[in-house]
């Protein structure tokens, strides 16, 4: 492991890179306003991502306007109603599957108005379904190898696991499905499946925590999860057992680094890794790509990496709790932009 990365994985390190994205496309279009449709702020990858989009709107010198879907479907719906009231330049899809909100993109799609996506389903890059210009990820099958290789590595021949998801969206599903191929194809044992909403986290993982170690006690040596936000609510749970935070099972991540996660992993408290995405330069790609979008340039086809965050690996970035790779991709979509 080099500076808290898989080596042999071709994952940037946290130390200086290259920007490997676009180096050419099309200046700014003047005096454009966006709307973000975020499936839900309490998702630490969402706001990171957000975040992301209104540093390069600044740049970029556009409006920017975040509607807040709630972690509902009634509410990702609502959502869009409102943006579509607002008659936009174009539309970011943040974080929810696109093929939930069919019916109402359905609506962008006929009022031509350009949409790009972060996470808006199982397809990276150009030409995503439902009408999705780009829909901006890393490589979700690869991010969920790296989970599942690392508690291999790490549980060795015992490895005893229970993988959380949520059916509500497709690229959950393969997520966690490829999480288990791994695991199991590598000889380790998945315990239980265990399908709850990323939505209702709060509610039920503290009480599905204390079933599932009463059901499977010392032989559960490893919780790994879609999402980091599965493991905002694990810890009191396991304290209330008895379990330390730096004690079985060990909990990782396949996305997308959240703050509060590198804050357990720093701490070592109830969570050991997270496959970490680079949110903020996704915010700037997605600002890219809709530029490209509302010129009717063609999209970039640019897939970030990830990186796989340890508490070593943290030690050597100082006090960062996100995964921003130290490469001059701000500079590169500037230049690009003509700003």
């Amino acid at each position: 492991m080099v500076g808290g990365i898989v080596a042999g994985l071709g994952f940037p390190a946290f130390a200086e890179v290259p920007f490997d994205g676009p180096t050419t496309g099309p200046k700014a279009a003047e005096g454009k306003s966006i709307v973000v449709l975020a499936g839900d702020l309490k998702n630490g990858g969402i706001l990171g991502v957000t975040n992301g989009v209104e540093e390069a709107a600044k740049v970029i010198g556009w409006d920017v306007r975040v509607l807040d879907g709630g972690g509902s479907i009634q509410g990702r719906t609502a959502a869009i109603g409102q943006a579509m009231a607002l008659q936009p330049d174009g539309i970011i899809v943040n974080g929810f599957d696109a093929v939930e909100q069919q019916a109402a993109l359905e609506g962008v799609v006929k009022a031509n108005i350009p949409m790009v996506a972060w996470h808006s389903g199982p397809k990276i890059g150009c030409d995503a379904p439902g009408g999705i210009f780009a829909n901006v990820s890393t490589d979700a099958m690869s991010v969920s190898e790296v989970a599942a290789k690392w508690a291999m590595e790490d549980g060795g021949d015992n490895v005893g696991a229970v993988i959380f998801t949520d059916s509500t969206y497709q690229i959950a599903i393969d997520k966690a499905d490829r999480i288990k191929e791994t695991i199991e194809a590598m000889g380790g044992k998945v315990l239980e499946y265990v399908d709850t909403p990323i939505a209702d986290t709060s509610s039920r993982m503290g009480p599905l925590t204390t079933s599932l170690l009463q059901k499977y006690g010392a032989s559960w040596t490893h919780a790994l999860a879609i999402n980091d936000l599965y493991f905002d609510f694990m810890g009191p749970a396991l304290a209330a057992a008895g379990i330390p935070g730096d004690g079985a099972p060990y909990a990782g991540s396949a996305g997308d680094g959240s703050e509060a996660a590198f804050q357990r992993i720093r701490s070592g408290q109830y969570q050991a890794i997270t496959v970490a995405e680079p949110l903020n330069l996704q915010g700037w790609q997605l600002v890219d790509e809709l530029n490209r979008a509302v010129q009717g340039e063609a999209c970039s086809g640019y897939v970030t990496a990830p990186a796989l965050v340890t508490k070593e690996g943290l030690a050597k970035m100082g006090d960062s709790n996100q995964f921003d790779p130290d490469s001059p991709y701000r500079a590169a979509y500037t230049a690009i932009w003509g700003k």
